[in-house]
């Protein structure tokens, strides 16, 4: 098995090996990156939308199969998986990192365990985590937030934890480029240098534009874009707003891989009549469930599916709601989870054997795969204690029916004009479109694609929970 060296961090997990130009730190702020290249990889939009498939059936009944031993029970129908490129090459190259220290502890060492129970809660004992993680620098009551330049952020990080950069294709054809020019503001993803799980990165949209963390379209979709490529059901990815344990102040979504079902999943859902043929999106509610919730549910495109979340998140947002996103079955399915546990710890409501255990209930959590701090709180952790927990989460029925009504309202008819959260100009009267004609002429005329990609990627072994 392959362990992790521990080293000394202070901003960034980059050893600086000798003198560069720029700080020294060879990081992506303007000190460093401007004549630098970095890994690319680039994904066909059609091929992704094509090749997509949901993890459960078209019909209303969502489930996840229970038996988590069968890679093809998550599919839909018995045709051949495509597309692993992107899950091959990620995983290669997040092991790669492992290899050479650039994590702050062995994540694979961690004690995970499955309790007993009708949903099936993942407990994992990280106590490297507790002790090592980033402490959050900004306030929690406020979900919008100016970006503060000086404190942390991903403009901080030393270039080789970054994996490669991410954006779509010219040609609609999935391809890795060894060395890139840096575009003018890359997607990068990246590793999490404290991690939950195997895998576990960070999509970092548009990284040297210093977004704050907040939702837009764009950034949404791209993150569906990634889900879709990787074309993996045990890969997720998360998003946690300010106010719902987000620690950095940086546009950010996380992912990782686990082989086995969240409890989210699994739980059942009915049909919200909203919408029903709006947008060519489903939407469902959560019920019996511990967190009330949202389920959003593609029918006909990632884009369709992006605007009505994207919208939804945008109104939370705006109203200063904190939230959590979930996306799952390759980006065709996702959870939107408002929630007040801050607020309830604020006002002092929440119950002292929660607070105990300092559980940050963030989206992997609320999930059901929650991580624990303490020996003793793993050793007696029951599907009782989970429930629990998540339930000091959850807005109450009657908030919840205020708050449907309106992230509905605001995924099917767009939220009012003044209050879209609009990212900041950039200079020139530039563009955030993903599909900026700068990125493709660079893709085109200043990459030069490897001529193999044959011994890139090593074997990549079982992956997930144990027990």
């Amino acid at each position: 098995m392959l362990t992790i060296k521990r080293v000394e961090t202070v901003v960034s997990m980059h050893q600086q090996l000798e003198q560069v130009p720029g700080c020294g730190r060879d990081c992506l702020g303007n000190c460093c990156i401007p004549g630098a290249k970095l890994p690319l990889y680039t994904f066909g939009i059609k091929q992704t939308l094509g090749s997509n498939k949901r993890a459960h059936t078209s019909s209303d009944d969502h489930c996840v199969p229970g038996d988590v031993g069968d890679f093809n029970d998550y599919e839909a129908d018995d045709s051949p998986q495509e597309n692993y490129f992107l899950d091959e090459l990620l995983l290669a190259q997040w092991e790669d990192r492992m290899v050479r220290g650039l994590f702050r502890y062995d994540v694979t060492a961690c004690e995970t365990k499955m309790l007993p129970g009708e949903y099936g809660f993942i407990a994992q004992l990280n106590e490297g985590r507790h002790l090592q993680k980033r402490p959050t620098e900004f306030r929690v009551d406020q979900v919008l937030q100016p970006f503060d330049p000086k404190k942390f952020n991903f403009t901080k990080v030393g270039q080789e934890e970054i994996l490669f950069q991410f954006g779509p294709s010219e040609d609609n054809v999935s391809e890795f480029y060894e060395k890139a020019p840096v575009l003018s503001s890359p997607n990068v993803v990246a590793i999490n240098v404290s991690p939950i799980e195997y895998g576990h990165v960070l999509l970092v949209p548009r990284v040297l534009d210093r977004l704050p963390q907040r939702i837009d379209q764009d950034s949404f979709l791209l993150a569906l874009y990634m889900a879709a490529e990787a074309n993996n059901p045990y890969f997720r990815l998360g998003y946690n707003s300010l106010g719902a344990f987000a620690t950095i102040n940086h546009l950010h979504f996380q992912a990782y891989y686990l082989a086995a079902p969240f409890p989210i999943e699994r739980a059942p859902t009915t049909r919200v009549s909203y919408g029903r043929k709006k947008g060519g999106v489903k939407v469902y509610e959560l019920s019996k469930f511990p967190v009330r919730g949202l389920v959003f549910e593609m029918c006909n495109s990632l884009e369709d599916l992006s605007v009505a979340v994207a919208n939804a998140c945008v109104y939370l947002q705006n109203n200063n709601i904190p939230y959590n996103v979930l996306i799952t079955d390759r980006g065709s399915r996702v959870f939107v989870l408002p929630q007040c546990f801050a607020e309830r710890q604020a006002r002092g409501e929440v119950d002292q054997e929660i607070l105990d255990t300092q559980v940050n209930p963030a989206v992997w959590e609320i999930s059901g795969h929650i991580v624990l701090k303490q020996r003793k709180d793993y050793d007696l952790a029951t599907e009782e204690y989970a429930w629990k927990l998540l339930a000091e989460v959850s807005l109450s029925a009657e908030r919840f029916e205020e708050v449907k009504a309106e992230c509905l309202k605001a995924a099917f008819e767009g939220p009012p004009s003044d209050s879209m959260a609009q990212p900041p100009a950039l200079p020139n009267g530039g563009s955030y479109n993903l599909l900026e004609k700068e990125q493709a002429v660079l893709i085109k005329s200043n990459i030069h694609k490897a001529n193999s990609m044959d011994g890139v990627v090593p074997n990549v072994g079982e992956v997930g929970v144990e027990g």
